[in-house]
């Protein structure tokens, strides 16, 4: 298996068997290969949209869904253009298009990625390496950022120190067994933070690969906004989500970057 961190631990209310019966659905033999179903949400990516999508072809994922939020650009004539992709229509909203996109998959393991990345040659098999072990529910990759040297490897890092509490978010590429994101009941449809709740919950519920393997994630946020701005606005909405903030009173105060 790639080399990774596995989160050892398991909840109290989960025996290893419990957890087993619960979310693994028939995947007990090691050597099953499971089947990968890579989920993308895009809402006017038309710029990211066809790098990304011959990007994810060429990875060798059993299936590849775009689930469009009503974009106004040429994101979903891109999309069309790809015969193996499946193309699927929601209105705008992260948490509602990875939902359909989920429930319109096929594969036995579920890979949410963002627009704006690139999925390395080495990391799908990674992925599908680690979900061999049927104790393993899911995970998430490395992120490499793109841009500024020293920002990227700082970010890098503290993202890669934090996922061990149980913080990660979508741009980091969530990974789980279909049958364990029906049993947690999907993203909530939230404006805002729809990720941050659902890695929580997995982490939780399961025991995780945190792969080595890597996700080269754009630096637009920061480039666009500002560097400072985009940290100190993240770090206000976190607090007030902690302090029990409505996230669709949150998604007022984050701004779109495309």
């Amino acid at each position: 298996m790639e080399a990774a961190t596995v989160r050892e631990r398991l909840p109290i209310f989960f025996t290893a068997s419990q957890e087993r019966s619960r979310f693994t659905s028939g995947h007990s033999d090691r050597l099953v290969r499971p089947t990968i179903s890579i989920i993308v949400p895009a809402y006017n990516e038309e710029s990211q949209v066809a790098a990304l999508l011959e990007n994810l072809v060429a990875s060798g994922a059993t299936e590849v869904l775009l689930v469009d939020g009503a974009s106004t650009d040429a994101t979903a004539g891109i999309a069309r253009g790809f015969p193996a992709v499946r193309l699927l229509q929601t209105r705008p909203n992260r948490a509602i298009q990875m939902n359909a996109g989920a429930a319109a998959a096929t594969g036995d393991v579920l890979l949410f990625l963002h627009a704006d990345v690139r999925l390395a040659p080495e990391s799908l098999a990674a992925v599908r390496d680690a979900m061999q072990n049927p104790d393993l529910l899911g995970g998430n990759l490395d992120i490499r950022y793109t841009g500024n040297a020293w920002v990227a490897a700082l970010f890098g890092w503290v993202n890669r120190w934090r996922r061990h509490l149980g913080i990660f978010y979508g741009d980091s590429g969530i990974f789980c067994r279909r049958s364990a994101f029906q049993a947690l009941g999907g993203y909530q449809p939230w404006p805002i933070l729809e990720d941050y709740d659902f890695a929580r919950r997995l982490f939780k519920a399961a025991r995780l690969a945190f792969l080595r393997a890597p996700l080269e994630v754009s630096d637009r946020r920061w480039r666009k906004a500002g560097l400072l701005a985009t940290l100190c606005n993240w770090l206000v909405i976190q607090c007030l989500y902690t302090l029990g903030v409505s996230p669709r009173r949150l998604g007022k105060m984050y701004r779109d970057i495309r």
